[in-house]
């Protein structure tokens, strides 16, 4: 099982400025300083992207290519895949997400109905009320 990875999807307000961000995006790099001390278990995993404090869609991992500059790059696939919504803390740059953590795939025309903000959901669950 493949290692994943989650990142606030910083910037964006929506899920529609998620999806500008893949748009005529090719190779979709994303640069951090530090190359993942478990990189090599996240390849064929794939980051799931943080909003509103809601895990709400992934992008499948290809590779770590090292930078000029001596930094690191996360190679996605350009493509975002929408997943069930799942309440997250929000936190800074990466963190691992183990395949039994992650949040499953929506089927293709699955309809979510109002999903709840991420906060709201997350209390609500503490409380066992979800």
């Amino acid at each position: 099982m493949p290692l994943h990875m989650t990142k606030i999807a910083f910037g964006a307000k929506s899920y529609a400025d998620l999806e500008g961000w893949f748009e005529e995006r090719e190779p979709f790099l994303m640069t951090t300083r530090y190359l993942p001390k478990r990189h090599e278990e996240m390849i064929g995993g794939s980051l799931y992207w943080i909003l509103n404090h809601t895990l709400v869609a992934r992008s499948p991992i290809i590779d770590f290519p090292q930078a000029k500059d001596g930094r690191w790059h996360i190679h996605l696939e350009t493509r975002l895949i929408r997943t069930y919504p799942q309440p997250k803390r929000a936190h800074q740059g990466w963190r691992y997400l183990s395949e039994d953590k992650a949040p499953r795939d929506l089927e293709e025309g699955e309809d979510i109905g109002d999903a709840l903000p991420g906060q709201l959901a997350g209390t609500l669950e503490k409380l066992g009320l979800i």
